[in-house]
């Protein structure tokens, strides 16, 4: 029995008969977007999609990416991946990015009106515009593949949303967001001759125009969602709800 996986959860669950502010996470709303069954019996009955082993070899290219960024935060200088791809930008210094980066207890987070929803998200990095005082959402992105890395997946739409949510909340906290959000997106190269215990990156900054009409619909929606009292539908493009259909037709006979 692994302890890294609760099947049935008591805590953080969504009472509508409460007026205690409930936070929703970037990517539980996500999850809601791609699957509103999914996210009702995570949210409302505590019963939450099996979860993927952490990527730790990404978990350390963000961490080191973050000390670099920061290096040249403390100095208010451009990152030379800044000056490399033409970005008028610097690492933006602000006392409160270190709360904004912590996703697992704060982040940015925006109280949606007429609800007890918190949006809440967790920023890898933002940088300010040295022309227009702008401010960039920037995601780090790690892979490794023979190919250009690029946006252009249909699976990678949950990362454009992602820059968009994160977008809207810095909107709502009262700061100037540029449309154009940017990815680094670090992809390993295997075509050395030998390892020599390092690994090599190619380093692409891939830039995204954002669009955040969408946000606080999903957010209202998602909030009906939990408030209703019946289970919505099986969606037929989730894997989850395919599994759980089939192993009801085997059990039933």
């Amino acid at each position: 029995m692994t302890t890294y996986y609760k099947p049935q959860r008591t805590r953080n669950i969504f009472d509508p008969a409460s007026s205690k502010p409930y936070k929703i996470s970037r990517s539980k709303l996500d999850l809601f977007i791609k699957c509103p069954r999914c996210f009702y019996l995570d949210r409302r009955l505590g019963v939450a999609q099996p979860p993927g082993y952490p990527f730790n070899l990404n978990s350390a290219v963000d961490a080191l990416l973050k000390k670099e960024f920061d290096f040249y935060r403390q100095r208010q200088e451009p990152h030379p991946l800044m000056v490399e791809n033409c970005v008028d930008a610097i690492p933006y210094l602000h006392p409160r990015l270190d709360e904004w980066r912590d996703s697992l207890r704060r982040g940015i987070q925006h109280s949606i009106s007429g609800t007890n929803i918190i949006l809440t998200g967790g920023v890898d990095d933002v940088w300010i515009s040295t022309k227009t005082q702008e401010l960039f959402i920037v995601d780090y992105k790690a892979t490794s593949k023979a190919e250009q890395v690029t946006l252009d997946a249909d699976w990678q739409i949950g990362y454009k949303r992602q820059a968009e949510i994160y977008q809207w909340l810095f909107r709502q906290n009262g700061f100037n967001v540029s449309d154009t959000a940017y990815f680094v997106y670090c992809n390993g190269r295997t075509n050395e001759d030998r390892f020599d215990k390092r690994l090599l990156f190619n380093i692409s900054l891939i830039p995204y125009s954002g669009s955040t009409e969408w946000v606080e619909v999903a957010v209202r929606k998602a909030y009906e969602c939990l408030c209703a009292e019946s289970i919505p539908l099986r969606n037929a493009d989730c894997d989850f709800c395919r599994y759980t259909e089939a192993l009801e037709k085997i059990f039933s006979g």
